[in-house]
C-alpha cells in the first residue's frame, strides 16, 4: 500500500537508482580505510551525485541546494543510507549535513560565502568540535572546559577536544567554548589557522565517516570577532538548534543500513540449505527476519512522524529524543540479527553486514547516548500537565 506522495516515490526512486547503479560499485574500492573514505575517494563520488542532481538537496535554495522538507530527507536519506557511500556522495553525512543546517540558519554573509557555500559545494569539509574527554562536555554541554577569553576583537581559544568526526581533513571548524560569564558561544575557524592542533586520529569501531574521529588541541587560537557564529553566549541554544534535526538524519541514514544488512541476510536464507531445507524455513530464522521486518517498519514510521512535526517548524527536542531511541536500538537489532543469521562470514570484511554492525553500535551513544535521552523523557513526563 502506497503511504507516501507521488513525488516523495519519485524521489526514493531516483536516490535508489543513483545508489545502486552508481555508488554500489565502489564499495569495494580500496581508497578506504579504518578512517573512512580518502578524500579522492569522496571527491569522486560527489561528482556522480552532482551529475544527478543530488548534491547536498538539504540545503536552502538560496545556498544552491533543494531546501528539502524534513519528510524529503527520510525518504531520501534511509535510501542514501542503503550503501555506506551514499551520504558521503550525497553530502548528506555527519557532521556536514548538520554543521550546514547551522550555518544556513544562523551564519552571517560573510560567513556564508567563505565557508557555507564551498561547504554545499562539496569543495570543502567541516567538523563540529563540541564533544571534550573528562571532566569536560559529553552528553552534558554544561561542563564544557574549553575556553574563549575576549582580548580586543578577538578571542583566544583554550582547551581540547575529542571523538571529533571528520576533523582530519576538515578546513573548516565550529568550536564551541564557555566564556568568562559561564555562557557558551559558537566560533568559526580555519583549522590551518596557528594553535589549531590535530593531535591525532583515533582508531575507531567504525569506518565509515570521512576523517574518522580526531582529537583536537586549541593553544591560544586567535579568532576574531568577525567570525563568531551567531551571536555570543547562545552556543547553547545554537547546539539545539543542530542537534535535534540532525539527531534525525542519523536516524534515517541508519534506516538505510539496517535495511541493507536485512536484504543480505534475507536473501542469504532463502538461498541456502540446511538440514534439508532453505535456511529461512526453520522458525528460528524465520522469526527473526519477521522481527526485522517489524523494527523496520516501526523505526521509518517514528522517523517520518518526527519529520513531519519538525516541517510544522515545531523545535521537536521531545520528538527527537523518542525517536532517537526508539531508531537506534530497533536499527542494532536488526543488524544483529541479520549477522546472526549470516553466521561466521559476517564476522569478517568478507561480508559487509559486519562493517555495517560496526558502524552502527556507536549510534547508541552519539548525539546524545539513549540513556541521557530517556533522561530528558522521563523529566518531561513527570513535568507534564495532564
Amino acid at each position: 500500500m502506497k503511504t507516501l506522495s507521488q513525488d516523495l516515490i519519485e524521489l526514493q526512486q531516483k536516490v535508489r537508482h543513483f545508489i545502486e547503479h552508481e555508488i554500489k560499485p565502489f564499495e569495494n574500492d580500496l581508497r578506504q580505510d579504518s578512517h573512512g573514505p580518502s578524500n579522492e575517494l569522496r571527491v569522486e563520488l560527489i561528482e556522480k551525485a552532482r551529475q544527478y542532481n543530488l548534491l547536498t538537496p538539504h540545503a536552502s535554495l538560496e545556498m544552491g541546494g533543494q531546501g528539502w522538507t524534513h519528510l524529503q530527507k527520510a525518504v531520501a536519506f534511509e535510501e542514501a543510507g542503503y550503501s555506506p557511500l551514499g551520504p558521503i556522495a550525497m553530502n548528506i553525512h555527519a557532521p556536514d549535513e548538520g554543521n550546514i543546517h547551522l550555518m544556513d540558519i544562523v551564519a552571517n554573509e560573510s560567513q556564508k560565502k567563505r565557508w557555507l557555500q564551498p561547504m554545499v559545494e562539496g569543495k570543502i569539509r567541516s567538523c563540529f568540535a563540541m564533544t571534550e574527554p573528562a571532566p569536560g562536555a559529553g552528553s552534558d554541554p554544561s561542563m564544557l572546559l574549553t575556553t574563549a577569553v575576549q582580548d580586543g576583537d578577538d578571542y583566544i581559544i583554550n582547551g581540547r577536544k575529542w571523538l571529533i568526526t571528520g576533523a582530519d581533513g576538515a578546513e573548516v571548524a565550529i568550536i564551541m567554548a564557555k566564556m568568562e560569564d559561564g555562557s557558551a558561544s559558537m566560533f568559526l575557524t580555519d583549522t590551518s589557522a596557528d594553535g589549531f592542533i590535530l593531535e591525532k586520529n583515533m582508531n575507531a569501531m567504525d569506518s565509515c565517516f570521512a576523517g574518522g574521529h580526531g582529537i583536537l588541541r586549541f593553544e591560544n587560537l586567535r579568532i576574531p570577532k568577525e567570525n563568531v557564529l551567531g551571536e555570543i553566549g547562545k552556543g547553547f541554544k545554537y547546539a539545539q538548534v543542530r542537534l535535534a534535526p540532525a539527531r534525525l538524519t542519523h536516524c534515517m541514514r541508519w534506516l538505510g543500513q539496517a535495511r541493507r544488512a536485512h536484504d543480505i541476510a534475507t536473501e542469504y536464507a532463502r538461498e541456502r540449505q540446511s538440514f534439508g531445507q532453505r535456511l529461512g524455513d526453520h522458525q528460528g530464522v524465520g522469526f527473526m527476519l519477521a522481527d526485522n521486518e517489524q523494527d523496520l517498519l516501526t523505526t521509518r514510521l517514528s522517523i517520518h512522524y518526527c519529520a513531519q512535526v519538525l516541517d510544522m517548524n515545531d523545535k521537536a527536542n521531545y520528538e527527537s529524543s523518542l525517536v532517537k531511541v526508539i531508531s537506534s536500538e530497533n536499527i542494532w537489532k536488526i543488524i544483529d540479527r541479520s549477522l546472526q543469521i549470516l553466521g561466521g562470514q559476517a564476522i569478517t570484511d568478507e561480508n559487509l553486514v559486519c562493517k555495517i554492525f560496526k558502524d552502527a553500535r556507536g549510534f547508541r551513544i552519539y548525539d546524545g547516548a539513549n540513556e541521557v535521552h530517556r533522561m530528558s523523557i522521563a523529566k518531561k513526563l513527570m513535568n507534564r500537565k495532564i
